[in-house]
């Protein structure tokens, strides 16, 4: 266990931010999830700048890598394409 003020309060920090990360990061992929099964291609366009804007703000944050996010965009647009 941490001895020092500033260690118990980096744990705090950690789980805090833990907990946020996780989050953000489930409700992302809830959204892509959503986005993949939809077999209209109207309501899978009107979907799409809300889950990228998603996807971005993982990236900027660090809770995914940058190429990570360029695939996962990459692979919704081709879905999109595809219907």
């Amino acid at each position: 266990m941490a001895n020092h003020k500033s260690a118990l309060k980096r744990i705090r920090n950690s789980e805090t931010k833990r907990l946020r990360n996780r989050h953000q990061h489930k409700t992302t992929r809830n959204a892509m999830k959503r986005l993949m099964e939809t077999t209209e291609k109207k309501d899978a366009e009107k979907m799409f700048p809300d889950v990228v804007s998603m996807i971005d703000k993982l990236a900027k944050r660090n809770i995914i890598h940058a190429n990570k996010a360029a695939n996962l965009k990459s692979n919704v647009a081709r879905h999109i394409a595809s219907l």
